[in-house]
């Protein structure tokens, strides 16, 4: 099992060595309180003053950058960390006023005390800001900054006051010679409020390492142990002087790894992004996403250094930006590789077999317009190859370039039917990649033409429901069958001899095509099967080989409509020289043998049994212009059907008699 991820900072070693670095001021801060002989006073009043100064302008320029940052990103967390670094410059800075001999000749009680008071209103801030706070509270955050800012000001300013005019508060007074314990005790709120900031970020951290939010939990660690080291309030001994180098620390160290970061990055737009709460980086994100979108499209319309567009946005420097535009035109160049490769999938999964040549044309040119621009397609005409004005003659397979466009032959059988024309692309994987397509279009236009001969000669020759099954699945041609329940249809022509021998052969031909136009259609729009037509007599099943529920119905409907077929065609004839015969049809409902009867090198599909049989025989007891069916017929027809029973009757070939009806009408 491997090892869980750690973010390089709380590694086992690094973060050792981080919590040896922390301790190490405690370490030497109990040593100087343990040998009060190591504590030694140092009055120094020009150091003590410029350090102040110094500390407290790096603190103010800190938290100038980090409120900049959160007006720019609308982010609570990075507002309520500026004020952090706001709160403790002021107060830092009033503590530096109280140098003697700079504004007042001894210093006051207030400004000694200003650090203990910035640390624990900065204390208050670092925890607000390590909270996980949500949309509501973030946006309450943001509209109280202005108010939150004027208040800490406004305390800053009457401490200050408060410390400065002599006579006029107790914090005006010089400071007290000896520590005062309240001191120390109103410190510990200061410490456990940083304590937990720190925690808090912490947990942040291993969400989302970043080493800015490293400087900001050691800047919170450090300005707790400067609490700590001012509790011994020894003014101007090493102890007093250890909390200001600490404060030092603290803020040095997040200005040092901010300047790291903005060497490596060489902006200071995002030096801040790591702190910022959740919803902000998501729409830090997604605003990185769309400028990343945008730079594709402007590539992808040839624009150059499309990257310099939104270096103004992100505040990049050239590099960045060249960079970007760099990255965006390798991005773009790979969109447009798998949108082109997309094109090609679709194009041959949507040349199904069946579908007409200018539908399958237009339907691939529609989505391969989406990958390669505008493409276009001539197919030869009166043995000449256009496009437009423009003519092409192609003498071998090798595609033909005229200005901006590239032609690619399109062939049918190996000879030309056509040609692709397709923008000339930026390089040897666009120009094959339209030699594949125009590969895959002669393919389809082929499979289109050849179809559409195969659809001309097969389905004329057989039922449409027989050409489907065996296009769809070859093997079903193989010889053998099945035992299955349909719906046998038999008809004929009563009279049909006597016709026969009183007109030629063409006039027999003539009548047998006019009725047997009418009645086909009649049985294929009920979704039945013709098997064969023998002579003047026609054979239909239903419910083989397609599954069809209501097959009984179905042939009950089909063969009324084709006695009404069968009775305008003889109104229309009626007064010829010959009578013409007329149809007669019967029904019968039960199990047969269905399949491939033949041999292996001619064979077609038949319906076998005692149901074919019967519905034949039922046929040839119907009267003229009538419809007979079986009882297992009737048994399925419901409610609806009007008969007119003929009782039971003996058949040829039959032991018992049969119940047979003659069909009137359907609902």
């Amino acid at each position: 099992m491997s090892a869980p991820y750690l973010p390089p900072a709380t590694q086992p070693v690094r973060g050792v060595v981080w919590v040896i670095h922390l301790a190490l001021p405690m370490l030497g801060l109990w040593l100087l309180l343990a040998q009060p002989d190591l504590n030694v006073m140092w009055h120094h009043n020009p150091s003590h003053f410029w350090l102040i100064v110094a500390v407290a302008g790096l603190n103010v320029v800190l938290g100038t950058l980090i409120s900049e940052a959160s007006r720019r990103r609308r982010d609570a967390r990075l507002f309520l960390v500026s004020m952090v670094f706001v709160s403790s410059a002021g107060f830092f800075f009033m503590h530096g006023l109280a140098t003697p001999q700079i504004i007042l000749p001894k210093g006051s009680l207030g400004f000694d005390l200003g650090q203990m008071a910035g640390l624990t209103v900065a204390s208050g801030f670092a925890f607000a800001s390590a909270l996980p706070l949500g949309e509501r509270a973030a946006r309450a955050v943001l509209k109280a900054q202005h108010a939150v800012r004027g208040a800490l000001f406004g305390f800053m300013v009457l401490w200050g006051l408060a410390s400065l005019l002599p006579g006029w508060t107790p914090l005006s007074r010089p400071p007290e010679g000896s520590p005062a314990g309240w001191v120390a005790w109103g410190s510990l709120p200061g410490l456990a409020l940083f304590a937990a900031a720190g925690v808090m970020m912490f947990l942040l951290h291993r969400r989302r390492p970043s080493a800015m939010l490293i400087s900001l939990i050691t800047a919170y660690a450090l300005l707790a142990e400067s609490m700590v080291a001012g509790m011994s309030q020894l003014n101007w001994h090493l102890t007093w002087w250890e909390w200001h180098v600490l404060l030092t620390f603290a803020f040095g160290f997040v200005a040092y790894s901010a300047y790291l970061q903005f060497r490596r990055e060489g902006s200071g737009a995002g030096l801040f992004d790591s702190v910022t709460l959740s919803a902000t980086v998501r729409r830090i994100q997604q605003d990185y996403d769309r400028a990343l979108e945008e730079l594709v499209e402007h590539v992808r319309r040839g624009e150059p250094l499309a990257a310099t567009r939104l270096s103004g946005k992100f505040r990049l420097n050239e590099g960045q930006a060249a960079v970007l535009d760099r990255a965006g035109r390798a991005l773009a160049d790979e969109r447009a590789l798998s949108e082109r490769l997309a094109a090609l999938v679709d194009v041959g999964a949507r040349t199904r077999v069946g579908l007409p040549e200018t539908e399958l044309l237009a339907t691939a040119l529609d989505r391969v317009r989406q990958a390669y621009g505008d493409v276009r397609i001539g197919l030869v005409s009166e043995g000449r190859t256009r496009i437009g004005s423009r003519e092409y003659h192609f003498t071998t397979h090798a595609p033909i370039r005229r200005d901006e466009l590239v032609a690619y032959p399109l062939t049918v059988k190996n000879r030309l039917a056509g040609v692709l024309e397709v923008p000339a692309g930026r390089g040897a994987h666009d120009e094959a990649l339209a030699a594949t397509l125009a590969g895959q279009l002669s393919i389809s236009l082929e499979n289109a033409r050849l179809y559409r001969e195969l659809d001309t000669l097969f389905r004329q020759y057989m039922s449409p429901d027989v050409a489907n099954a065996l296009l769809a699945d070859p093997g079903q041609a193989a010889l053998g069958g099945r035992l299955q329940e349909l719906t046998s249809l038999f008809a004929d022509l009563k009279g049909f001899t006597t016709f026969s021998e009183r007109v030629t052969p063409g006039e027999i031909v003539e009548m047998l095509n006019r009725y047997h136009t009418a009645a086909v259609p009649c049985i294929l729009a009920n979704g039945g099967t013709i098997v064969q037509f023998v002579g003047d007599a026609l054979l239909a099943v239903f419910n083989a080989p397609a599954a069809q529920a209501g097959h009984a119905r179905a042939a009950c409907r089909a063969a009324l409509a084709m006695q009404r077929a069968a009775a305008e065609v003889a109104r229309e004839v009626a007064g010829a020289a010959v009578e013409w015969p007329t149809f007669r049809v019967g029904v019968n409902t039960g199990p047969a043998l269905v399949g491939n009867i033949g041999s292996p090198e001619l064979r077609g599909f038949n319906a076998m049994g005692d149901c074919v049989n019967v519905a034949a025989r039922l046929q040839s007891l119907a009267e003229p212009g009538t419809v007979v069916i079986g009882a297992t017929t009737l048994k399925q027809l419901g409610a609806g059907a009007r008969v007119d029973p003929l009782g039971r009757l003996s058949l040829k070939g039959k032991e018992e008699p049969v119940e047979a009806y003659v069909l009137t009408e359907m609902a």
